[in-house]
């Protein structure tokens, strides 16, 4: 199959490139490189440089390589971000996806896999319970709310052009080539101040001091698996978790970076971030089979380790 990988330049989309590459499909990367990184798309892919924002540029991909699948990553991903520029946000995560639906339609795509947010549609998951998609949304974040309005217009499309569609409703993902300079990936950002020596900062879960907000973290590996079966059609329902029902804190995270690394870093902790959930967790949709959180962490801190020749 030939398949276009919309923001395969980032971190979750240029592993998704890669393992479609190592099956013999025929990729198609499509980027503004605005978050995402052109060292990143893989050797055998084509790569195109282009706007979400713009339908033309997106018309254009879609009309001059004519892929039969689509893996939809492009976005914009930081909740904080979102709550400060909410205009930007929904140009990109609204009328993007709708410039990509559009497309599809156009050109008859056989299937269309949509990243959406597990970790922040849901709201506050109450302690003792993981989400799962038989809940109501209850985004806080111009970013959930983003991530619903294009999961809604999946639905729409499909319903009305029979457009075959999956939504994956991601967890934290985590993972090598994340990018530790923006406000999104804490376990990058730590990793990236671990070895520069700095100190890493806990952001309240409600009050500065405690351990911080209590996540659902799941491996960029296993995020592509679902990403490959979603394409392939081989998932169960149309909407799935890709999580791991396991709950860590930030703390937690900072701590487990630390033994990885051999180090020992300053935490200093501070209030609570502007849009953060205080509590997220998934019941998975993708089977037991996943990487445990401290394997996980140990090949992201040899990743980063090896990146700084340290």
């Amino acid at each position: 199959m030939k398949v276009l990988v919309t923001g395969g330049a980032g971190f979750i989309g240029s592993h998704v490139a890669d393992a479609l590459l190592a099956q013999g499909h025929e990729v198609v990367v499509f980027d503004d490189l605005s978050t995402g990184r052109r060292e990143n798309v893989p050797a055998g892919a084509t790569f195109v440089e282009g706007d979400l924002r713009s339908e033309a540029d997106v018309d254009r991909v879609f009309a001059e390589h004519r892929p039969d699948w689509v893996s939809h990553q492009g976005a914009q991903t930081s909740v904080s971000k979102s709550t400060r520029e909410p205009l930007l946000d929904a140009a990109i995560n609204v009328m993007g996806t709708l410039h990509v639906l559009r497309a599809s339609v156009r050109h008859e795509i056989q299937r269309l896999v949509f990243a959406s947010t597990g970790g922040a549609i849901y709201g506050e998951v109450p302690e003792g319970e993981r989400a799962t998609t038989a809940w109501m949304p209850q985004p806080i974040s111009p970013y959930a709310c983003s991530k619903l309005a294009g999961e809604a217009y999946l639905g729409a499309f499909s319903s009305e052009f029979g457009l075959p569609t999956q939504i994956l409703r991601y967890a934290n993902v985590y993972g090598p080539r994340q990018d530790p300079h923006g406000e999104a990936g804490v376990v990058a950002i730590f990793s990236q101040r671990i070895h520069g020596g700095e100190a890493l900062r806990i952001n309240a879960r409600k009050e500065a001091g405690d351990d911080g907000c209590v996540r659902d973290y799941v491996y960029v590996g296993d995020v592509v698996a679902a990403n490959l079966r979603g394409l392939r059609g081989e998932l169960d329902a149309p909407v799935v978790n890709v999580g791991t029902g396991v709950e860590a804190t930030t703390k937690q995270i900072a701590l487990g970076l630390a033994r990885a690394l051999g180090k020992e870093p300053e935490i200093t902790f501070g209030d609570r971030r502007e849009g953060d959930l205080e509590r997220s967790l998934l019941e998975p949709g993708t089977g037991p089979d996943l990487v445990p959180l401290d394997e996980g962490l140990a090949q992201t801190a040899a990743w980063f380790a090896e990146r700084s020749g340290r």
